[in-house]
C-alpha cells in the first residue's frame, strides 16, 4: 500500500479507467496531476508512473508513444530506495518489461516492426523481474501475444 499522496491520486485515475470505464476522467485527472507534480520536471517516480498510465487513455497512438517515451525516460532516474519509500511495491526493474511491452505495441501498431522487436527483446530480457503472480502472468501474456502478432507481420 502506497504512503505517497501523488501516488495515491494516480491510483484513483488508473481505477476511473480500468474498473469504472471512465477513460476520459481518468485522462483528465491525469492531466491535472501532471500539472501538479510539474511536469516532465517532477519527481521521476511520479513521472514514470503517471505517463505509463497516461499513455493508456490515449485515444492516438503517437500520443500514447510519447507518454510511453516520457515513462521509460522517467525510469531511467529512479531508484528502489525512492521506490520503496513511496511504499510502492514493485521494483524499478519489475517496471521495465511493461515500459518495453508498451513501446513495443505502440511501433507495431504505427508499422515500425524494427523498433516493435527491439522493445519486444528488452522486455523478456527483464521479464525475470516479475514474479509468477497475476501481474506476471498479465505482462508474459501480452509478451507472447505481441511476438505472434509481429511474427505475422513478417518483414513488411
Amino acid at each position: 500500500m502506497t504512503t505517497d499522496p501523488t501516488m495515491t491520486r494516480i491510483g484513483q485515475a488508473v481505477e476511473l479507467h480500468h474498473h469504472r470505464g471512465r477513460r476520459e476522467a481518468a485522462r483528465d485527472l491525469f492531466a491535472q496531476i501532471w500539472d501538479d507534480i510539474g511536469g516532465e520536471r517532477g519527481d521521476p517516480l511520479h513521472v514514470c508512473v503517471l505517463a505509463h498510465s497516461m499513455a493508456d487513455v490515449q485515444d492516438d497512438v503517437h500520443q500514447e508513444l510519447m507518454w510511453d517515451l516520457r515513462a521509460l525516460a522517467a525510469a531511467g532516474l529512479v531508484t528502489d530506495e525512492r521506490v520503496a519509500e513511496a511504499g510502492v511495491p514493485l521494483s524499478v526493474a519489475g517496471r521495465y518489461p511493461s515500459l518495453h511491452l508498451n513501446l513495443s505495441e505502440c511501433y507495431r501498431r504505427l508499422g515500425d516492426f524494427d523498433r516493435a522487436r527491439e522493445h519486444l527483446r528488452q522486455a523478456r530480457a527483464g521479464i525475470g523481474a516479475l514474479g509468477d503472480d497475476e501481474y506476471g502472468r498479465l505482462i508474459r501474456d501480452g509478451l507472447e501475444r505481441l511476438a505472434g502478432q509481429l511474427d505475422e507481420a513478417g518483414d513488411r
